[in-house]
């Protein structure tokens, strides 16, 4: 059960806090910041590509990679060829991962590859593999990794902007350090310092509208929401700690409408799992009112007996309908889907709680304000033992 003492006090939760966890959630908007002038830098800014590639492979850590593409197809809305490339193996060790472009790979195509280690075998033999292939390839990884090595001056590199104060895992001595975690496991700002350079590579290439002034309003909007959800804001007035509360002892199942609030959902559930270690299912509107509407289960009748023997019997699941959406309040009210989502939810007895952003915003602010604010629960819950039934 979540520590609501804890979960009021900043103090309690900087000293509960080993991996730093809040600073780097809070950091995302500097990151982003950093982030783009790392790429402007390497000349990602001063692309002049002729026309759009075929398609757009993405490789990295398998979470980080697939957080990334999933941002990516919301920022393009379905739109942007991007394919995620899995990696094969036979055990659980990154570093025995091996990756491998589609037979059909070839020069009209892009291999963007993200990694906030670098050391990664199996994406230096892609990263070779796709140069002998003829494919353009552009990689954000630590300078002087072993990844940066290999990439030379075959292609385009990007250096991976570690957090304030730390070095990269390719500055250590490769005989000492250990591998670096995927980083939506890590510390969740961490992905933005990977996908903000993506989002600069994606407007060069035609494949999604994302300038350098929107990627610096998504800065701006992760620093709104660090200020909103911060640990120093009580929990009355900070969506994210409510939403933990919410959260606490429950299956969360989160229902989506729209493209960002899609990839944010499916990056929450993610995370949830990673973190805090809690199970939830995501579902998008209007498909999950039907697919998943038996799954919505509040407190039947004998769970609320007085007289119920809550010794021995254990305690009933319960699961709460979470409502991500892309559009804040309007005049003409939420999409019917979303009334028809909480109508069932009252029927079923199951409680709601919703996440869209404050205002009508771009897709890209859209994005970042559901996903900080999904960040800052999970290391919320994370923090004060928050958990599943």
């Amino acid at each position: 059960m979540l520590d609501e003492f804890l979960l009021d006090s900043a103090e309690a939760l900087a000293e509960a806090d080993a991996a730093e966890l809040l600073p780097s959630t809070a950091g995302a908007g500097g990151r982003v910041r950093s982030a783009v002038r790392a790429s402007e830098e390497a000349g990602l800014l001063a692309l002049r590509p002729e026309g759009r590639p075929r398609t757009l492979l993405l490789a990295g850590p398998p979470s980080t990679a697939a957080a990334l593409a999933r941002f990516l197809d919301a920022l393009g809305n379905g739109s942007a060829p991007v394919i995620r490339l899995t990696a094969g193996s036979e055990t659980a060790d990154p570093a025995s991962f091996r990756w491998s472009l589609p037979g059909w790979a070839g020069p009209v195509d892009l291999l963007v590859v993200a990694t906030p280690n670098g050391t990664e075998p199996g994406l230096c033999g892609l990263a070779d593999q796709a140069y002998r292939r003829g494919c353009t390839v552009v990689a954000v990884a630590p300078e002087h990794s072993p990844l940066a090595d290999v990439l030379g001056d075959r292609g385009l590199f990007v250096p991976y902007v570690s957090a304030p104060g730390t070095a990269p895992a390719a500055l250590r001595s490769l005989a000492e350090q250990a591998p670096e975690p995927d980083a939506t496991k890590a510390a969740p700002g961490t992905l933005w310092a990977l996908a903000a350079p993506l989002f600069l590579l994606a407007d060069r290439l035609g494949l999604a509208a994302a300038p350098p002034s929107a990627v610096e309003s998504l800065a701006e909007r992760l620093d709104t929401v660090a200020g909103a959800c911060g640990p120093a804001v009580p929990q009355h007035d900070n969506p994210a700690k409510t939403f933990a509360l919410e959260l606490d002892g429950t299956v969360p199942l989160l229902w989506s409408h729209g493209p960002a609030a899609d990839a944010a959902a499916a990056h929450w559930a993610q995370s949830l799992a990673a973190l805090p270690g809690v199970p939830s299912l995501t579902g998008r509107l209007p498909e999950s009112l039907a697919a998943q509407a038996p799954v919505l289960r509040g407190a039947t009748t004998s769970e609320n007996d007085f007289f119920r023997d809550r010794v021995t019997e254990p305690e009933p699941v319960r699961s709460r309908l979470v409502l991500l959406h892309d559009t804040g309040e309007t005049e003409a009210g939420p999409p019917p889907v979303l009334l028809a989502a909480r109508q069932l939810a009252i029927e079923r007895g199951t409680s709601v709680s919703e996440l869209a952003p404050a205002a009508d915003l771009g897709p890209l602010q859209t994005l970042g304000e559901l996903i900080a604010t999904a960040d800052f629960t999970t290391v919320y819950l994370t923090l004060t033992g928050g958990s599943a039934p």
